[in-house]
């Protein structure tokens, strides 16, 4: 049954006496998430569960604060959780292109990162002033001591046994070198010169002599390796006792670590093996630094520690938030130096990433800025696959470049993944990508709306609070806080609904803010709230002037008077992004006899999307429905949106074109003081649609620009009615019979407002009653029928006549 609503129900008022406060400063702060039973419930069975692949994908539509809301949650909830251990790269000594990771107790890592830097600073100090004490230089001329006298025994059988063999001895660049006279050498003249070497390859013609002067100078070797020998150990016993005060303190502090201890002896054993390099390098630089293009790597500087994970001042599981997720930022990646054309690099340089902080906790990325990076997506489930993760080049890792780099040790990873992205990206990764329901088996997902219940308007009150307490605004008075609530309500286009697109209502405060500071006010009042939105659509709607505008000089024709036939007021959304605007269209329908059924002029122009389409398709099933129960339709009507020039698609216009069509089939003019919306189903069933209070006021606009006269309205779906929160301007129409809204059920009420005329009931013999509009187009349909089958009669004659 055709119904006018009151101006009461073009919108849910908020009583002000709902909160129970004077404004939300008295309030307390918010804290939880308000709305999302469903996506909390989610998040706690996904944060707790410790089991493989249950890592989540928090799913909603941007501007719910699900990026906000999973902060918190999961910052209350890491609180509560122990604090993981520390990471650090240090030298390998075995092998020093894979540094190797070590893992240390929770705050440790800086300790031991301080301990081993001081023991670098005060090594080379140390060492010097050890080698270069007294006690060591006497007990170096102490061991020497033996060797030198032995040294010149030695050397005197050697001088003498090569006198009786007719050589002098003499030093040359790779060791003595025998001088055998020619001759009678009394002018010591005519010596020709011969390496020792030749002397130890035993040839036969040698003497005895010889023989024996080879195996002394055989002897004098071996006890200067003897003598080497010796000092290399009174070096390794001064060094062991200078270096291990300073390791031996760090052995103490962690007892607890075999790794550090196995790796602290590793330390002590290079640097023994070391102590001449070591001491030099100072020295080196100390005399040639201005004159070294570069300065070379410190030998020291391969037993510092290189800290990439420090949880020292962590109260709980780490949280982190990565908003740039490119494959370095996520992963970590070693540094490079260029010297002369070169890149070199060293353990030092390897630096972490996310996941590697993130290690024993939360890491949160937004998946959409994820995609950007072309190889950090498979890194990233390969590292929750594999539960370890690894620093290496992309380059390297997929086979494009191969370089010699550092491989350092993988470390095991122990995080949960939270991706946060919105429905359709989940859709298409869990449709197209094979490993990600394994990866992600919890779904989050975050509602766009909440009820509207005392209960949530008391959480709307808090979030508020909390908001102005935060960001130093002015607080809300009850008739602000009343504002919002109905703004939130029309926000989501339903009376029994709020908002949870927070980021919107936010910054609705904060402008409102701007304009109570203008003001001088305490408080933000409603007029703030009404001033800040529309001054938010003023900023926005141009082009909905402009096209008033062309409709108000003419060059958009609406008609809004009289009554013509075949022609209706349709109403659509233009969406411009930030802002929404109904926009009415002439929609018209023309008929012909023939058997082309409804033409789709959009659609044969290439401008119709798909769905409009299919609201076509049903106007044909309702014709034949209603119409073609007994002889086929004799029909072809065509159906057209007038001076639309940018595409038509969605089916809330089909009820509309429905009405054009019934109008030109019957004769009976439609209203144009009225616009139409609404779809529509092959029983006659007018369908609720969207945008109903943005249509609704763009046809109100345009009466009023023309002038309201008590005549004007909108018809639209009864089951719209939910969704009624339009402006005060338009509830103000209504209420003094300005403007009017008509709701609708079944294309037959809508046909009967449009026209004034009953459409008509079927009676038992399948006939209508005499005079309304089903009848009507049932006997226009028969008269093109017989004209059908009467030119088709005519041209068989035609063709029989021509034939003969």
């Amino acid at each position: 049954m055709v119904r006018k609503i009151d101006h009461t129900e073009c919108m849910l008022a908020c009583d002000e006496k709902v909160f129970d406060c004077e404004s939300s400063e008295s309030v307390p702060s918010l804290s939880g998430i308000i709305g999302q039973p469903r996506a909390v419930k989610a998040l706690d069975f996904g944060i707790r569960i410790r089991e493989k692949g249950f890592n989540i994908f928090v799913s909603g539509i941007p501007g719910t604060g699900r990026m906000t809301a999973v902060e918190d949650y999961i910052n209350r909830v890491a609180s509560t959780m122990p604090v993981p251990s520390d990471w650090c790269y240090v030298h390998n000594f075995t092998d020093p292109t894979e540094p190797t990771a070590l893992r240390l107790p929770s705050g440790r890592g800086r300790d031991f990162k301080k301990d081993m830097d001081r023991f670098v600073a005060n090594l080379t100090s140390a060492l010097e002033k050890a080698f270069g004490s007294e006690d060591y230089a006497n007990k170096r001329i102490e061991l020497l001591k033996g060797f030198d006298a032995k040294r010149k025994e030695i050397v005197a059988a050697i001088q003498e046994t090569s006198n009786k063999a007719g050589y002098q001895i003499q030093q040359g660049p790779n060791g003595p070198i025998f001088v055998e006279a020619q001759g009678q050498q009394t002018n010591g003249t005519a010596l020709v010169q011969a390496p020792f070497r030749s002397l130890m390859q035993g040839e036969e013609d040698k003497d005895i002599m010889k023989k024996r002067l080879a195996q002394l100078l055989l002897s004098l070797r071996e006890l200067d390796a003897s003598a080497q020998t010796g000092i290399d150990k009174l070096n390794r016993k001064v060094a062991i006792f200078v270096i291990s005060p300073l390791l031996d303190e760090i052995k103490k502090k962690f007892s607890d670590c075999d790794e550090v201890l196995s790796h602290v002896d590793l330390v002590q054993e290079d640097v023994v093996e070391n102590v001449p390099s070591i001491v030099a390098y100072d020295q080196i630089m100390t005399q040639q630094q201005q004159m070294m293009p570069f300065k070379p790597e410190d030998p020291k500087s391969k037993y510092q520690v290189n800290l990439i994970v420090d949880n020292t001042d962590l109260n709980g599981a780490p949280v982190i938030i990565e908003y740039n997720p490119t494959h370095p930022h996520l992963f970590g990646a070693t540094e490079k130096e260029a010297r002369f054309g070169a890149l070199v690099t060293n353990f030092m340089n390897i630096r972490g990433g996310s996941t590697h902080k993130a290690n024993g906790g939360f890491l949160v990325v937004p998946v959409e800025r994820l995609f950007m990076d072309p190889f950090a997506w498979d890194s990233l489930k390969q590292a929750i696959l594999n539960d370890r993760v690894e620093i290496e080049e992309p380059a390297e890792k997929y086979g494009y470049i191969q370089t010699r780099s550092l491989r350092p040790m993988p470390i095991p990873f122990d995080g949960k993944v939270l991706l946060v992205g919105d429905p359709y990206v989940y859709s298409v990764l869990y449709t197209r990508d094979r490993e990600f329901h394994d990866l992600f088996k919890v779904k989050a997902e975050f509602q766009s709306s909440m009820e509207r219940n005392d209960e949530n308007l008391a959480k709307y009150t808090q979030f508020i609070c909390t908001l102005c307490k935060k960001e130093g605004l002015r607080h809300l008075d009850t008739s602000g806080l009343a504002a919002i609530v109905e703004y939130s309500s029309r926000l989501v286009s339903d009376k029994g609904k709020l908002t949870t697109r927070f980021s919107e209502i936010a910054d609705i405060v904060r402008e409102a803010n701007h304009y109570a500071t203008g003001d001088g006010a305490e408080l933000i009042g409603r007029s703030h709230v009404l001033r800040q939105m529309e001054e938010k659509v003023y900023r926005s709607n141009m082009v909905q002037e402009k096209i008033q505008e062309m409709i108000e000089r003419g060059t958009v024709l609406i008609d809004t008077s009289d009554s013509i036939v075949g022609q209706v007021n349709g109403l659509a959304v233009l969406s411009m992004g930030d802002f929404s605007f109904g926009k009415p269209s002439r929609i018209t329908a023309s008929i012909a006899v023939g058997k082309g059924g409804v033409l789709d002029i959009e659609k044969m122009s290439e401008m119709g999307g798909p769905t409009h389409t299919k609201g076509v398709q049903i106007i044909t099933g309702y014709l034949n429905q209603m119409y073609a129960q007994e002889r086929p339709l004799s029909l072809t009507a065509r159906l057209v949106f007038e001076q639309s020039y940018s595409g038509v698609d969605g089916d809330s216009a089909s009820s509309t074109e429905l009405y054009a069509l019934l109008s030109a089939l019957s004769g009976v003019p439609l209203r144009q003081n009225l616009a139409v919306t609404g779809s529509v189903n092959q029983k006659g069933q007018v369908q609720a649609i969207g945008g109903v209070n943005q249509k609704i006021e763009g046809f109100f606009d345009l009466c009023k620009a023309v002038g309201l006269n008590g005549e004007q309205g909108c018809v639209i779906p009864e089951s719209n009615l939910k969704n009624l929160m339009l402006k005060n301007e338009v509830v103000d129409a209504v209420k003094d019979g300005k403007f009017h809204i008509y709701l609708v059920s079944t294309i037959d009420e809508g046909i009967e407002v449009l026209t004034g005329t009953l459409a008509g009931i079927r009676s038992e013999d399948g006939s209508f009653q005499e005079d309304t509009i089903h009848r009507r187009i049932t006997d226009r349909l028969e008269s093109m029928a017989k004209v059908l089958k009467g030119s088709a009669k005519e041209n068989d004659e035609d063709e029989t006549t021509q034939r003969d």
